[in-house]
């Protein structure tokens, strides 16, 4: 085992690869070895303000580099699933941003290509590594809250431009993708207090308008085991943002104000039959505890809490809830000599 830092390679120049994966890399003292872009100019720019080492020419161009170990892929919603099945195939380790892919039939095949692969898969979903939903968790078990009765998400925000990827159906955008999934993994990893994982009861949701098949927001109720129940909401065009999940037991409860940004909101207010108090549990970046949490599973063998069986279990509620609420299961995007 060795502590040699990973070797990065970026799929593309999002705005929040300078939030996912650039910081926590110049925190953690990971390289950042290599970037492409659709455009090279930005790639270029990109590689200059944060200092990746080197532009390549294209993604299967960075996918194919020997010097490259970890692919990151941060791109639009329909090429997660292709590009995560491109770098897995080369034999590369991946960290992408969530959902690992399009429809549950996708995910199967990048749970498939992982284990023939060998190497590392981890969905991003940040949040889970931080100390404010780990909080959360411990008060669970601690037994402060008592036994589990209902579990709130909230993942709001205010509506994107119209020309947003977000919005398209063909770039598998919608509510539920970009945030409904946070709300639905929060509730899902409280199966070791509810008896096992939640159920889909029911969801409802409303379309973008001029977007057909794109759901603007998204409601679903969940059942745990043993009884608890679940509402998971996300809403892409809200009047404010918020980022909340709630637990509440049979002695108490607690809400981390913004369990998705615990970056801006470190707070986790736990209110029982002694009182009310405040726990600040800092604001250092969730995506660094994130990038720690993968760099241990490659470097010394740390079984990560994220891996393909678990996105392929979120991406199978999320299409269900897509079914239950009215909306088509978002479309796979297949590459030439890529998917």
């Amino acid at each position: 085992m060795t502590d040699e830092p990973l070797r990065i390679g970026v799929l593309g120049a999002a705005r929040i690869a300078e939030l996912s994966i650039v910081g926590p890399a110049r925190a953690t003292g990971h390289r950042l070895v290599a970037v492409a872009a659709r455009d090279r100019g930005r790639a270029e720019a990109f590689a200059a303000a944060h200092g990746v080492e080197r532009v390549v020419g294209s993604y299967a161009d960075l996918i194919a580099d020997p010097e490259v170990e970890v692919v990151y892929n941060p791109l639009a919603n329909s090429l997660h699933g292709p590009w995560n099945l491109a770098a897995l195939r080369a034999g590369k380790h991946v960290l992408t941003e969530k959902p690992s892919a399009s429809n549950a039939a996708e995910a199967a095949e990048v749970r498939d290509a992982v284990a023939k692969a060998g190497t590392v898969f981890m969905e991003g979903f940040h949040y889970l590594f931080h100390p404010v939903t780990r909080r959360l968790h411990e008060l669970l078990g601690s037994g402060e809250l008592g036994e589990l009765r209902h579990v709130e998400t909230v993942v709001a925000m205010p509506a994107p431009p119209d020309s947003d990827v977000r919005w398209s159906l063909p770039l598998a955008g919608g509510a539920l993708m970009d945030l409904g999934c946070y709300s639905l993994h929060a509730q899902r990893v409280l199966a070791p207090w509810a008896g096992g994982a939640p159920r889909l009861v029911g969801a409802r949701g409303g379309a973008k308008a001029g977007a057909s098949g794109v759901d603007e927001w998204l409601d679903a109720d969940l059942e745990f085991p043993d009884g608890a129940t679940g509402s998971a909401r996300c809403h892409m065009a809200h009047d404010s943002w918020q980022m909340s999940c709630r637990v509440v037991g049979s002695l108490g409860e607690a809400t981390a104000v913004n369990f998705v940004q615990p970056h801006l909101d470190d707070r986790v207010v736990v209110r029982t039959a002694a009182g009310e108090r405040t726990e600040e549990l800092g604001r250092r970046s969730s995506y660094t505890y994130q990038l720690e949490a993968f760099a241990a599973r490659l470097r010394h063998g740390v079984r990560p809490a994220l891996d393909a069986d678990d996105a392929l279990t979120t991406m199978r509620l999320i299409d269900d809830c897509y079914r239950a609420a009215g909306f088509p299961v978002r479309p796979r995007t297949v590459l030439p000599n890529v998917g």
